[in-house]
């Protein structure tokens, strides 16, 4: 997973379009939404997935799949690598990003360390996909 993660690195940091990035696993592991909520918890210091909370230190995360990096309209404080990416965030970006954040970004400001275990960011990005997903009004 690592060289995975390392490939998308270099791919990103040579300013390369989504699709030239290299392939990331298309498949995850099953996740527990009602656990990753848990593992989301030290994550709401920085991030909200509720689109009506807003920014907070980090930018919000409601819409987040499917949406190009670093271009959440009134969030400032994106690194360059994200103010420059061409990619677009999917669960298993989301994945491979959050093994391990400052390896695969040394020049971001997202102040973790990630999340080493495997299961548990499945459970982060069960989580994530519901609690993200943009509410369409009928």
């Amino acid at each position: 997973m690592l060289r995975v993660v390392l490939l998308i690195s270099l791919a990103l940091f040579a300013g390369v379009a989504q699709a030239q990035l290299p392939e990331v696993s298309s498949t995850l592991p099953q996740g527990s939404a009602e656990r990753g909520r848990l593992v989301f918890a030290p994550c709401r210091t920085c991030h909200y997935p509720e689109a009506y909370v807003g920014h907070n230190n980090g930018p919000n995360l409601s819409g987040i799949f499917g949406m190009v990096a670093g271009k959440q309209k009134g969030f400032r404080y994106y690194s360059e690598t994200f103010a420059q990416a061409e990619f677009v965030w999917t669960p298993q970006l989301m994945y491979a990003w959050l093994e391990s954040p400052m390896e695969m970004f040394p020049d971001t400001t997202m102040m973790s360390l990630g999340v080493p275990d495997p299961q548990d960011r499945a459970d982060l990005i069960a989580y994530l996909l519901q609690a993200t997903a943009v509410q369409v009004e009928q």
